[in-house]
């Protein structure tokens, strides 16, 4: 059986060296082919490697980066219309039609490295181009060592910034996928309330090559690091005692943090910098609606566990959706103020607007299939309006105001503080961030889809 030349294409993955490059090629290449990595966030498109390459493969985990996929399959197509051209991670088989109109004559999502390898065996036997994998392949595997050698150097993306300082991040993955059912979330359609492990030896043998590299932080991109709490706990541990100055944040759902709270200070005590969590919205009305499995009090108790324990929490909010309201808007900005979360929050996260996917399990509400629109192909999304069109207009304003001050550089407190004019929130100094508290450390790359 001859071996084939594969490229494997990054668009765009939040400021992360891809472990869905990385990973795939390991596979790959122990198969005896010839794999080329193309990360496009922070390098060219590799003309000479598509021209030659007979399996292009599309690494698309993320909204954005599969918008970005469109004008780069037509280049590809252009430039080697004999290639096989394959999308695959998790927003691949949620727009299988789309990737299929654009070029794609396979589509994989869930576990994709053994499909990868079984595509590429038959495309080496001379195989026709019809689609043998399974649309969406939830089958364990073994998993290999990532091969990170052929992307670009960690110094080429995102940064961790604390106390004005930046440490060089890496990234990695100790599992896929999620025990949860939250509607919003574009891990639901495809794992569907499963979620896979990457067995710890490989996890921490990826961290040990990053750190080779000069890793000084690790951010772990499972979506909920505790839904393996108890392999959560070993890969940290085991991380603190190899590298005890290494640190290191993670995903954790609030509904979590509360149900393990016992694993909390082994966290701060092991190098976690801070937890991100999806808290979404403060309103137990859209909580509900996005079945997120926590309550407003459930986020306000979850915050003061993790600041008892020194562990700073990161929360993340979509706070532009159908049910918002100017007054709920307000209200929200309030409260994040007297939270003391006000400098802390990424400014984005107060300017994100709900994103309904093909797919999404927010069209089984009645209300919403009512709400949206035709399917936009080009946006990905089906597109909604507010009831009240002033939100429309300020969650515009707001993200054009977040643009202009981010490349002035101005900080996350005097972000707000716009933001609370914009909203037409009252005397500011009533419900001002509180200066007591430095803001918790942060990425450079923003965390949204």
């Amino acid at each position: 059986m001859r071996s084939v030349r594969v490229l494997l294409i990054s668009t765009y993955e939040l400021g992360r060296q891809p472990f869905g490059l990385a990973s795939p090629a390991t596979w790959l290449q122990a198969e005896g082919h010839e794999v080329t990595l193309a990360d496009l966030s922070c390098s060219p498109l590799p003309m000479q490697a598509v021209a030659q390459a007979d399996l292009v493969a599309f690494f698309l985990p993320m909204h954005t980066a599969t918008r970005l996929f469109l004008p780069v399959a037509e280049k590809v197509k252009a430039a080697n219309p004999r290639a096989h051209l394959c999308g695959y991670g998790l927003y691949a088989p949620l727009n299988d039609a789309l990737l299929r109109r654009a070029g794609c004559a396979t589509v994989i999502g869930g576990e994709f490295e053994q499909p990868l390898v079984d595509l590429a065996r038959r495309l080496a036997a001379g195989a026709d181009g019809a689609q043998a994998q399974p649309l969406v392949s939830l089958e364990r595997q073994q998993f290999r060592v990532p091969d990170r050698a052929g992307l670009p150097p960690l110094s080429s993306y995102a940064s961790l910034v604390v106390n004005g300082a930046t440490r060089r991040v890496g990234y990695t993955e100790a599992s896929r996928g999620c025990k949860h059912l939250c509607r919003h979330c574009p891990v639901v359609p495809v794992y569907r309330g499963n979620f896979r492990v990457v067995q710890p030896e490989v996890v921490l043998a990826d961290i040990r090559q990053q750190v080779a590299s000069g890793a000084e932080h690790i951010t772990f991109g499972d979506p909920d690091f505790f839904n393996g709490p108890g392999h959560a706990a070993r890969i940290v541990e085991a991380l603190h005692r190899e590298w005890p100055r290494l640190t290191y944040d993670a995903t954790i759902k609030i509904e979590h943090l509360l149900q393990h709270r016992d694993l909390l200070p082994r966290l701060q005590a092991t190098g976690c910098l801070f937890v991100t969590s999806a808290v979404e919205s403060l309103d137990d009305r859209i909580l509900e609606k996005l079945a997120k499995g926590h309550t407003r009090a459930d986020f306000v108790e979850a915050l003061a566990l993790t600041r008892s324990v020194g562990l700073p929490l990161a929360p993340t909010f979509i706070p532009f959706s159908p049910w918002t309201t100017l007054d709920s808007y307000r209200s929200f900005l309030r409260e994040l103020a007297d939270l003391n979360l006000a400098a802390e929050v990424a400014p984005i996260q107060l300017a994100i607007r709900l994103l309904i996917p093909e797919g999404s399990l927010l069209l089984e509400l009645p209300e919403i299939r009512s709400l949206v629109e035709l399917y936009n192909a080009r946006a990905l999304a089906y597109p909604w309006r507010n009831p009240d069109p002033a939100l429309d207009r300020l969650c515009v304003s707001i993200q054009e105001q977040i643009k202009q001050q981010e490349r002035r550089r101005t900080s996350r407190a005097e972000i707000f503080r716009v933001i609370w004019d914009l909203a037409g929130n009252g005397n500011f100094a009533e419900g001002a961030p509180r200066p007591d508290r430095s803001t918790i450390p942060y990425l450079t790359e923003p965390w949204y889809c």
